[in-house]
């Protein structure tokens, strides 16, 4: 692994006028400043904000159509359905609708497609069967901007859609009644990365403003949109979508609702996922523990069973659904772990290039997507992992800086069935028989766009430490540039030429797995570190060592204690 440290060429005036006028640790301000947040008014305004300073609802291109149309639905009790994807962004989206509706009288049911039998988005037979049911109103969440055909059909049959989504566009926009989505040519909304629970938010925030402006709540409850941040966070996070501007906002916000877990199905997840009832949550762990319990359904079974569970009204409700998103989770990660080992074996096997497709008919759809992520970290290299079912095979991709992944598979739509995404992951459907030519064609894009030093795994390290910085207050500092993830990662510290001796413990989750246990000398004291999944690194101590780790502050048995949660290590040079 290629150790990345940062450049020199840092404004030390504008590090020393963040640290002094915000009264933050000077490392602190040299993150905030190689962040760009390099006037005191610049980080102040990123460290800061409330809900107030979101944006006017009404910027998002299609807003004032969306709203009108569904009014119009509501006030006339028309029946409604709300259209997911199958994902923790999916579900959430069609969760916030469809509380929002029933609490104010609406009729609207939900419509998620089958990942194995039906795939992902908007289906023509999915379309004609909810037109033959009565539907009405048709909205599509996370899905639906690419899917032109299926719209016409709906309008054919005399179904209006609006579209709520977030991923790319295409040249060609469906006919809908109306389209949200800040990617659209022309939206004027200042945060183009929303996840489309985002959108949705924003969508719900316009309607009860018209609701309201039309007298409808003068003897109705009127919705309290901030009770469902916990939601739109969980979502935000899951999606991987930047955690800086109004995305920052929706899930510091959301965090603190997820801490409390008022929502039943929230509780529920908490507990198996063996977290805290009403203690702190970070990104990570609703990343990392919440988030995959949520995916788990959709990616092995019915992803209804995850809506079920956030719109459960009680404990006695929620408590064997999420039993059950466990179970899927464990069944998940058995599957993930079985192809991930025969697609490592399957890249040991050949010359590996500037990017990586694996298929196989032996592989479960619903993982490829989470495989693909591992072996971008294993690789450094935009990674497809596609499952073959006869003539056909579908896959996700997972990409690397500098390497849009949309923008590469609009390059080569003529070898797809299907495609849709982002720049940093994506999804495909297409022949067999095209396989190899779609792994060419993304070779070669690779080479074009990326150098070969820019390929590879890497640890890219934001700030090098010396011993005499690293204490709690650092710690504490760090943690108002939170909530941390994509657009905002945690950051990565160096320290060079330690000593410390360590020791392996046994993972309680993964076989095989081990971690690393380690004492560090600091200073005139030492310090604890813990690096998951490295136990294989023992014998680096031999000898002295450099470390890039993640600085916080551990809690054990109600006692606060300085912690590093090691990244990577190597030889002292």
């Amino acid at each position: 692994m290629r150790w990345q440290l940062p450049t020199k060429d840092l404004d030390a005036a504008a590090v020393r006028a963040v640290a002094s006028e915000l009264s933050i640790h000077a490392v602190a301000a040299e993150i905030l400043v190689r962040r760009g947040h390099d006037t005191p008014a610049l980080a102040a305004a990123f460290l800061g904000g409330d809900l107030r300073d979101l944006p006017d609802p009404s910027l998002l291109m299609g807003m004032d159509a969306a709203v009108e149309r569904l009014s119009r639905a509501i006030r006339g009790r028309e029946r409604i359905v709300a259209y997911g994807d199958y994902d923790v962004d999916g579900v959430s989206s069609i969760a916030l609708l469809v509380r929002f509706v029933r609490v104010i009288g609406g009729t609207i049911d939900s419509y998620i497609p089958n990942r194995m039998t039906e795939g992902y988005g908007l289906n023509r037979t999915a379309v004609e069967t909810l037109a033959g049911q009565g539907v009405k109103l048709l909205v599509t969440l996370d899905c639906g901007v690419t899917q032109v055909a299926e719209v016409e059909r709906a309008a054919q049959l005399g179904m209006d859609v609006v579209v709520v989504d977030h991923h790319q566009v295409s040249p060609e926009l469906p006919r809908a009644v109306a389209i949200l989505n800040p990617q659209q040519p022309g939206c004027a909304f200042p945060h183009r990365s929303l996840c489309a629970a985002g959108v949705t938010f924003f969508l719900l925030a316009g309607l009860r403003r018209k609701l309201r402006a039309e007298g409808f709540f003068e003897n109705r409850p009127e919705p309290r949109l901030r009770d469902d941040l916990d939601l739109v966070a969980l979502a935000t996070i899951a999606d991987v979508v930047p955690l800086t501007g109004v995305n920052r906002l929706l899930v510091r916000e959301g965090l603190k609702d997820l801490a409390r877990g008022a929502r039943p199905g929230i509780r529920a997840l908490k507990a198996v996922a063996e977290l805290s009832p009403g203690g702190e949550l970070t990104c990570g762990q609703v990343a990392f523990r919440l988030g995959p319990r949520l995916n788990a359904a959709g990616r092995m079974d019915d992803a209804g069973r995850s809506l079920a569970l956030l719109l459960a009204e009680t404990d006695s409700e929620a408590a064997p659904l999420a039993q059950a998103l466990d179970r899927a989770n464990r069944e998940r990660q058995d599957v993930e772990a079985r192809i991930l080992d025969q697609a490592l074996r399957a890249l040991e096997a050949e010359a590996l290039d500037s990017a990586v497709l694996l298929a196989s008919d032996q592989w479960h759809p619903g993982v490829v997507g989470i495989v693909a992520s591992r072996l971008v970290e294993r690789t450094g290299r935009p990674s497809f992992v596609l499952a073959i079912d006869g003539d056909e095979a579908k896959g996700s991709g997972r990409s690397i800086p500098g390497f849009n992944l949309h923008q590469a598979l609009v390059s080569q739509a003529a070898l797809l069935t299907r495609y849709g995404g982002h720049a940093a992951a994506a999804g495909v459907t297409l022949q067999t028989a095209n396989i190899a030519a779609l792994r060419a064609a993304l070779c070669a894009s690779v080479r074009e766009k990326l150098q070969p030093e820019e390929l590879g795994p890497r640890c890219r390290v934001d700030a090098c430490l010396s011993p005499e910085v690293v204490d709690e207050r650092l710690a504490n500092d760090l943690a108002r540039l939170q909530p941390f993830g994509a657009g905002n990662p945690e950051p990565v510290f160096a320290l060079f030429g330690m000593r410390g001796e360590g020791r392996v413990l046994p993972s309680k989750r993964k076989i095989g797995e081990a971690h690393l246990k380690l004492r560090v000398a600091l200073g005139q004291g030492a310090i604890d570190g813990i690096g998951f999944g490295m136990g294989s690194e023992l014998a680096t101590l031999g000898a002295p060592f450099d470390a890039a780790f993640h600085l916080e502050l551990d809690e054990w048995q109600g006692r606060q204690r300085l912690q590093l949660r090691l990244k990577a290590l190597r030889a002292a040079a």
